[in-house]
């Protein structure tokens, strides 16, 4: 792959198995939801976002 141009990266991410991962999930998300400005936030994420399809 890095003879195409590519080189590796390692990222580390939330294990969605460990122990009350699902409820921290579920909690957020509902802050999320119940925010009164949930969406202009999402109105202004979605301005600033590049483009990951062009």
């Amino acid at each position: 792959m890095r003879q195409e141009g590519f080189r590796l990266l390692q990222v580390w991410v939330p294990d969605t198995s460990a122990p009350g991962f699902a409820a921290e999930a579920r909690r957020q998300a509902e802050l999320v939801a119940r925010a009164a400005a949930a969406e202009d936030t999402m109105d202004w994420v979605e301005a600033v976002a590049a483009p990951w399809d062009e």
